[in-house]
């Protein structure tokens, strides 16, 4: 079965919005962290950092492990795509102990933890998007629209009924 390039197109868009959802997210989350830090609010400071360790334990972990998962397996078995995803999946690590460090720090030590996890997320997002994700759907023996179908930790729920694949005319 040939796959079509209009699906892999609609996947990789679905995937980049959602990533481009997910930093704007996370930015304001620390932001607000950093703001209460800086204003010495101990009160918001509390609510701040537990409401980012919250997203992070519910959107930005599950959403790396859905990654690990239909998006790095099948290209981390490729000559061309193993070292990539090693590397990728060793940033996963890093934000992983960085939410931890984050859940247990306090006052500027949060501040840098979320500011780390920001700034590696990010990169992190910048390589799948400029080079993973375009690998996967260039690759003739590969499919984003297979690894991406019916995740919503990857397209997010907005793009989580989209139909990826063109339907042929009966």
């Amino acid at each position: 079965m040939q796959k079509d390039d209009r699906s892999e197109r609609r996947a990789l868009e679905a995937v980049e919005h959602h990533h481009a959802d997910m930093i704007t997210r996370l930015k304001a989350l620390v932001a607000a962290l950093i703001h209460a830090v800086e204003a010495h609010d101990p009160a918001a400071e509390v609510n701040a950092r537990e409401v980012l360790v919250e997203w992070c334990e519910t959107e930005l972990i599950p959403h790396a492990l859905a990654e690990e998962g239909p998006l790095y397996k099948r290209p981390g078995k490729t000559e061309q795509g193993r070292l990539l995803v090693e590397g990728m999946l060793a940033e996963h690590r890093v934000i992983v102990g960085l939410v931890d460090e984050l859940r247990r720090a306090q006052g500027v030590s949060a501040a840098v933890a979320a500011g780390a996890v920001q700034h590696i997320f990010a990169l992190h997002l910048d390589k799948e998007n400029r080079l993973l994700m375009p690998f996967i759907a260039l690759s003739p023996e590969l499919s984003l629209a297979d690894a991406v179908e019916g995740l919503h930790e990857l397209v997010g729920e907005a793009h989580i009924h989209s139909d990826y694949r063109t339907k042929p005319a009966i």
